[in-house]
């Protein structure tokens, strides 16, 4: 075939594109497992860190398994779905289906011969979504540690609930009020109270809508393990 005619030119163009397009596709593919495997890890990180245990994300695996002892997938009736996987849940898509219908994962540690329960989260800040993780102590009321994040609070306001000092407000907060009802912990402006009997914590200047988020989000999702949660207590009790 002549080189310098159209056919040729044709000819060339269609079989760079095909192999372009093929070698598009592999890196994809390739990516993507890639990208699956680094969530799959933050994930790992986000969890243990809820309980103090901070890892690099390649560590986070080996951490993961030493310290997490039980995932549970968890009815709202609180008795254990055994056909699906706590770590694959997805709470974005559990939280379009009816409650009766969602499944709630848990992750039980073990940590310096103490237990501890994470609840994962999800909800709304001001611009879009917020999530995240509450660690409780075996007395299932105390809090041990809180993780959150978001896809898209205003810097400097309402994102700074992924910062320690934020995070660190909750912990030894209590998310029981005085009659043993959830009420969570709210993010309330002008709290500063030591005694960690309020069911609150000081908001961040500036960011009462995601404060409000945070607030609701953790109220309506611990609010869901509260069959599960009197299950446990009545069998401590039974000891």
């Amino acid at each position: 075939m002549d080189r310098n005619s159209n056919g040729y030119t044709f000819l060339f163009a269609a079989i760079m594109v095909i192999v372009v397009g093929a070698l598009l596709a592999f890196a994809a593919t390739s990516l993507k497992d890639l990208q699956d495997e680094n969530v799959k890890k933050e994930k790992m990180q986000n969890i243990l860190a809820s309980v103090g245990v901070v890892v690099e994300r390649e560590q986070a695996p080996s951490q993961f398994t030493s310290v997490i002892k039980e995932q549970l997938a968890l009815k709202i009736d609180g008795s254990v779905d055994e056909t699906t996987k706590a770590f694959e849940i997805d709470l974005k898509n559990e939280l379009s289906k009816k409650v009766e219908d969602q499944r709630f994962p848990l992750y039980v540690a073990e940590q310096d011969g103490k237990k501890f329960y994470i609840v994962p989260l999800r909800g709304a800040g001001l611009w879009d979504a917020i999530w995240g993780y509450v660690a409780l102590e075996e007395d299932l009321n105390t809090i041990k540690g809180t993780v959150f994040d978001h896809k898209g609070e205003t810097p400097g306001l309402g994102a700074e609930i992924t910062q320690k000092w934020f995070q660190d407000r909750f912990v030894g907060e209590k998310i029981l009020n005085q009659s043993g009802e959830i009420v969570g912990v709210a993010v309330a402006k002008g709290n500063t109270d030591p005694s960690k009997e309020d069911n609150k914590v000081d908001a961040i200047s500036g960011a009462t809508i995601t404060g409000d988020g945070v607030t609701n989000m953790i109220k309506e999702r611990l609010s869901n393990y509260k069959n599960y949660f009197a299950n446990q207590k009545k069998l401590a009790l039974n000891k």
